[in-house]
């Protein structure tokens, strides 16, 4: 049965806008794209460590064919011409905790998109990770939460590379020389021991905790190194959740 195609004139718009300039700065090379459900829902959760890796995972999703849909923060949606397109692409509006009164609730917004049968990016650190050398920190619930209220594949995914783009916490691209980033995508994270359960803060940390060992593995895998066997806690760090790591 052939598939249709997720590529629509928002998708192909936002791709002529991003494309050319993202391939001038940089060679992507895909790893085990076989593991991303060529149709259908689930939720994609990659590490974070750049504050241009939403583009680059987008990258690497438009070249296997799925449409990605982010959780955005909610200011980018009043920016002229950007916000028509992320409202039109199907993206997720997020307010900062301080400003999300309204009732808004991303993680129900995630679930709808998976009820179309749609890929729904969560970045589980949900922040730039804290640790030292960039490895994944302690995750939060939203991706599990996602995927088991949902009943769809949670894929791990890591890319390496897109800090010589534009390191941590830097307002300033690097262009030249021509980088090289990886994006792999691991096999879904078996959640079937915690369907069924009330998800409750013991089973969502444990299931995260599985998330975070998967994605760390693929890491691992990039840059050919080994992680600390102790996950990153900003909090036992006295390092708040919100800017930059080192501020307090």
């Amino acid at each position: 049965m052939r598939v249709k195609s997720e590529k629509t004139a928002v998708f192909r718009t936002l791709a002529f806008l991003i494309l050319p300039a993202m391939t001038v700065i940089a060679k992507y090379k895909i790893h085990d794209a076989h593991n991303v459900p060529a149709q259908g829902a689930f939720v994609l959760s990659p590490n974070h460590y750049s504050k241009i890796d939403p583009v680059v995972i987008g990258v690497g999703m438009w070249k296997i064919g799925r449409m990605p849909r982010y959780m955005a923060k909610a200011a980018l949606f009043d920016v002229p011409v950007m916000g028509w397109l992320l409202k039109k692409s199907g993206q997720v509006p997020v307010q900062r905790a301080a400003q999300s009164r309204s009732g808004a609730d991303p993680m129900k917004a995630a679930r709808q998109i998976t009820n179309q049968g749609l890929a729904v990016v969560v970045y589980p650190e949900g922040t730039l990770t804290r640790e030292p050398d960039m490895w994944p920190m302690r995750g939060k619930y939203g991706a599990v939460r996602t995927a088991l209220a949902a009943g769809v594949p949670l894929i791990p995914s890591a890319s390496w590379g897109a800090q010589e783009i534009l390191p941590r916490y830097s307002k300033r691209i690097s262009i030249f020389p021509r980088k090289t980033v990886h994006i792999i995508f691991g096999e879904p994270v078996d959640l079937s021991e915690f369907e069924g359960k009330h998800l409750d803060s013991r089973v969502l940390a444990e299931a995260t905790e599985k998330l975070m060992i998967a994605i760390t593995e693929l890491l691992e895998e990039l840059r050919g190194e080994t992680a600390p066997k102790v996950r990153y806690n900003p909090a036992d760090h006295g390092q708040s959740e919100v800017g930059r790591f080192d501020q307090r």
